[in-house]
């Protein structure tokens, strides 16, 4: 279940609040290929997957910038704003990829809001920090600080 707040303001109340995780989202190899496509970005480890077989993962993996990209579908499992004007992606930062994401694993995002203050134009802004698990990994496949901005 998600955190819901009735207004960008009341974001202020989960400071240092945890919001658990997303639910498991698949990265099959067709997600890939279509990130590869628009991407411009044909490497073989992403690919490839009988050269991948043969390579460094041992099989196809997904790009680290398409494993950044599921953080919004992830994020929004996590925190419902009820009356909400507009939201915005407002960057990141630091971002890190400790480990790949092969391909058909699935990955899922845990959160903690570490801080909100308000911005021009009745507006909250947001810092999160996620890591990124997979299923097929010990280890995170993304550790990154997100900000959004919310607007009432």
């Amino acid at each position: 279940m998600p955190t819901t707040v009735s207004t960008p303001k009341d974001l202020l109340d989960l400071v240092g609040q945890d919001l658990g995780f997303s639910e498991w989202l698949p990265v099959p190899q067709t997600d890939i290929d279509k990130f590869a496509d628009a991407t411009h970005d044909h490497q073989w480890i992403h690919t490839d997957v009988e050269r991948a077989k043969g390579g460094p993962f041992g099989e196809t993996i997904a790009h680290g910038y398409l494993t950044l990209s599921l953080l919004i579908p992830l994020w929004s499992e996590l925190l419902v704003i009820d009356n909400l004007a507009m939201a915005v992606n407002y960057g990141l930062n630091k971002v890190r990829f400790p480990a790949p994401v092969p391909a058909g694993s699935k990955v899922r995002l845990g959160a903690r809001v570490a801080a909100v203050e308000e911005v021009k134009g009745n507006g909250y802004q947001v810092t999160v920090s996620g890591t990124v698990e997979c299923n097929r990994s010990d280890k995170p496949v993304v550790i990154a600080e997100m900000v959004y901005r919310y607007y009432a």
